[in-house]
């Protein structure tokens, strides 16, 4: 385990067979993100559950504004309103 910034740590991929390294590295979630690296690669993040409840709602919130700047923007045009599957087809989220 490597922290390269204050705020993100390094792992490798590894270190996640080892029990007690395991219980260190979710430690360190708790405080900053991880980095999982195979064959020193990016390939996941682990972070705590408060920034990834953080980061659901940051979706949600911009998901909500994209969609009502969509309708608003229809509603102008007098055009039948799109149903969220439509949408979400539309800007490539399907």
């Amino acid at each position: 385990m490597i922290t390269v910034k204050e705020d993100t740590t390094l792992v490798g991929i590894s270190e996640l067979r080892d029990k007690a390294k395991v219980e260190d590295i979710l430690k360190t979630a708790k405080k900053r993100r991880v980095v999982i690296e195979k064959r020193h690669k990016p390939v996941a993040v682990l972070l705590s559950m408060e920034i990834y409840e953080q980061l659901e709602q940051l979706i949600d919130l911009i998901e909500d504004q994209t969609l009502g700047k969509e309708a608003k923007a229809r509603l102008k045009q007098k055009k039948k309103p799109l149903s969220i599957e439509a949408f979400e087809k539309r800007i490539g989220l399907v």
